[in-house]
């Protein structure tokens, strides 16, 4: 479970206000719309008109044996309505494709865009795989809604209004009546059997969902599984929640044949009283025996797009649900925003000043404490303290994830939230602590520092990181894929991967975070001499744990609860015995520990 303060329920948004939110991506083609909706209703009008030329031809054909004439005109307008009443509908979708996946391609990105504009503080909250899910449920429930909506719903309704005008107009009103009656308590049996049957449904696909859960997470840990000799345990779990969904799966069947008997009662009894009437008719002479075929083709006409009704509202329904869910992503409000008069910043030879800077991540718990200090133009401060002092959280307001909440960051003078994000992360190349890589390969992941750079260009990054002799040691070399999230790598290939990265952005800051952490000793000798040198009359902020890497920086700043306690050279703290000098010692003696053990 998610943390009570993680919860963030959306506020229900109305179904008109997701159908208005994607009015605007529809009339980018206002033409291919007018067009669509008008062969819409040239289909409805040739399928209505099929049932009057069946009167006629039936008509036309009861009559004496002397006096049949074959209605070829009749026969022939027969044929080319039916192919019409199909003909137009296909047209209609064919012009409206366009539209459809327009729209599902201008808000799903639109959504992935303010995704990637909403501040770390949402990331940090957000759950992927869900967000995931809602734009892709989303995207789908567009191309339902409208297709079902536009051409389900709506040429439903007009073909009704017509037919009820042609039946008032040339008939007795009861047939209007009994047609209107038992299409009304059809659709009031469907829209309530199926708000019924939506419990089920919603109650099988939440089991179905657990079932998957646990067996994918039973596969996953198939050695854990094996260690305990538990299969037998796992498959018992996994009937459990199979056995309950069968349950469910019986009712939602056993409801759906409700109501389609139910419907089919409806109709039966519907159609019977029409015949019954339109017999009488008959008999009276009032009526022909093609207006018979006629008001019972209508019927059977009408009750065909009806049958899909309780599917069509059911799925509407989850859609609009879906459009809602994803439309309220487009909602989240962006914590960090540009100003309207954002300059670019200026990073030539940039000096950075943390001005009397204090912070918290949440309200009641401030994280820094009246932070101040200078990184002068070119030259390396670093930062040390315990686990938790916010030696990071200075590497995420530099890149201005978040907003201090008091005291300013700048750069050149430059306030940084008078400048654009954009141009801000330009300046600054950072070698995180955890290395992340996406699911590509080397190549990829090194040229995302600057997707345009030339190959050779990749290539010196990467011996700069030394990490070329490796990539060209393996098989595929610069080709291999690094797996999710760089999984097939060790920790300190990926970390050479990311220093390639950000030596290949050439940034004018530097921020590393603990650069090194991954790497064996000999390694991390050789790197922090590359390092040092790509460093070079580059502002860098250093922030580390092992302190013999940063024993030359220009300046060291020691962190203890969010408070700067000392600052000095390596020298100036080692005299001053206190804080830095002692843990110096401690790890001095680390050191030492490790290569004479038996000394110990």
């Amino acid at each position: 479970m998610r943390p009570a303060h993680l919860e963030k329920p959306a506020a229900p948004r109305s179904t008109l206000k997701t159908i208005a939110t994607l009015l605007p991506y529809l009339w980018e083609f206002k033409i291919r719309v007018i067009l669509a909706l008008g062969l819409l209703v040239l289909a409805k009008l040739a399928n209505v008109s099929v049932p009057l030329v069946l009167k006629e031809i039936v008509d036309a054909l009861d009559q004496p044996r002397a006096m049949l004439v074959l209605p070829v005109f009749l026969l022939i307008s027969y044929g080319i309505l039916r192919l019409c009443s199909t003909l137009f509908g296909e047209l209609r979708d064919a012009i409206f494709a366009k539209v459809t996946q327009r729209a599902i391609r201008r808000v799903a990105n639109k959504v992935f865009g303010h995704l990637h504009s909403l501040s770390l503080r949402f990331h940090l909250e957000r759950q992927t795989g869900g967000v995931s899910r809602d734009i892709e449920r989303g995207t789908r429930g567009i191309s339902f809604l409208l297709n079902f909506m536009l051409f389900n719903i709506l040429p439903t309704l007009l073909e009704i209004g017509l037919v009820l005008v042609i039946l008032i107009s040339k008939y007795d009103i009861w047939f209007s009546i009994i047609i209107f009656l038992t299409l009304l308590a059809y659709i009031a049996l469907t829209l309530i059997v199926t708000e019924w049957r939506m419990i089920f449904r919603r109650t099988m696909n939440n089991l179905d969902s657990k079932a998957n859960t646990q067996a994918i997470d039973s596969l996953l840990n198939y050695e854990t599984v094996k260690y305990f000799g538990n299969e037998t345990w796992e498959a018992k779990r996994y009937d459990e929640h199979l056995q309950s969904w069968e349950k469910a799966a019986i009712r939602n069947q056993t409801s759906l044949a409700t109501l389609n008997a139910g419907q089919s009662a409806i109709i039966a009894i519907g159609v019977t009283l029409l015949m019954i009437l339109a017999a009488d008719h008959v008999i009276d002479g009032n009526m022909t025996l093609g207006d018979l075929v006629l008001i019972n083709a209508f019927m059977l006409q009408l009750y065909m797009p009806l049958h899909f009704l309780g599917f069509v509202y059911r799925e509407i329904k989850h859609s609009l649900t879906d459009m809602e869910r994803m439309f309220t992503l487009l909602d989240e409000n962006k914590e960090i925003q540009d100003k309207p008069n954002a300059s670019t910043l200026n990073a030539r030879s940039a000096t950075i000043r943390f001005n009397h800077v204090n912070f918290g991540y949440e309200s009641n718990r401030q994280i820094l404490f009246d932070i101040s200090f200078d990184i002068p133009a070119g030259q390396n401060i670093a930062v040390v303290g315990h686990s938790g002092s916010g030696k990071s959280t200075l590497a995420r307001l530099l890149f201005r994830f978040y907003d201090v909440q008091s005291g300013n960051i700048l750069i050149n003078d430059q306030d940084i939230r008078d400048v654009t994000q954009q141009s801000l992360r330009e300046a600054i190349g950072i070698v995180p602590q955890d290395t992340v890589l996406f699911n590509d390969s080397i190549y990829y992941n090194i040229a995302y520092g600057r997707p345009d750079a030339m190959q050779e260009e990749i290539f010196a990054a990467a011996r700069a990181a030394h990490i070329h002799d490796f990539v060209e040691s393996l098989p595929e070399k610069y080709v291999t894929i690094v797996g999710e999230r760089g999984l097939k790598l060790s920790g300190g290939e990926k970390q050479r991967i990311a220093i390639a990265r950000t030596v290949l952005k050439n940034p004018e800051i530097l921020i590393f975070d603990e650069a090194t952490s991954a790497l064996d000793s000999e390694s991390e000798k050789r790197i922090q001499v590359e390092l040092k040198r790509i460093a070079k009359n580059r502002t860098t902020l250093t922030i580390a744990h092992r302190l013999s890497t940063i024993a030359d920086a220009d300046q060291i700043l020691v962190m203890s609860h969010g408070r700067i306690i000392e600052r000095g050279n390596h020298q100036q703290l080692l005299a001053s015995n206190s804080s830095y000098a002692h843990m110096w010692e401690l790890q001095q003696q680390e050191e030492a520990d490790k290569h004479h053990p038996a000394s110990k």
